[in-house]
């Protein structure tokens, strides 16, 4: 049997963009204002990070944040700040 593999490729990609896209349709977050999530310097986040708490796709969201490297925002109930620690935790583990 012959395969295409370029039309194999294409066929996985989308596959892939679905699943990872997938996971936002559920999120608290969907239809909330992103400055919540994105909030100024020495601003409050706990309102964001509330709405985080409960979400069905909370680790989802943050391993896209870590698989993306996002610097800025909320994420997954997580501050920038929160993402350096885990991922320098992350690091010290597995060295």
């Amino acid at each position: 049997m012959n395969v295409d593999p370029d039309a194999a490729v294409a066929s996985l990609l989308g596959e892939l963009r679905a699943f990872r896209a997938d996971w936002i349709e559920q999120a608290n977050c969907r239809g909330v204002d992103p400055e919540l999530f994105f909030p100024a310097r020495g601003k409050p986040t706990r309102d964001a990070k509330a709405l985080c708490k409960g979400c069905v796709v909370r680790e989802e969201c943050l391993d896209y944040a870590l698989a993306h490297g996002e610097r800025w925002g909320i994420w997954g109930g997580t501050t920038e700040r929160d993402r350096r620690r885990l991922r320098r935790s992350l690091r010290q583990r597995a060295a």
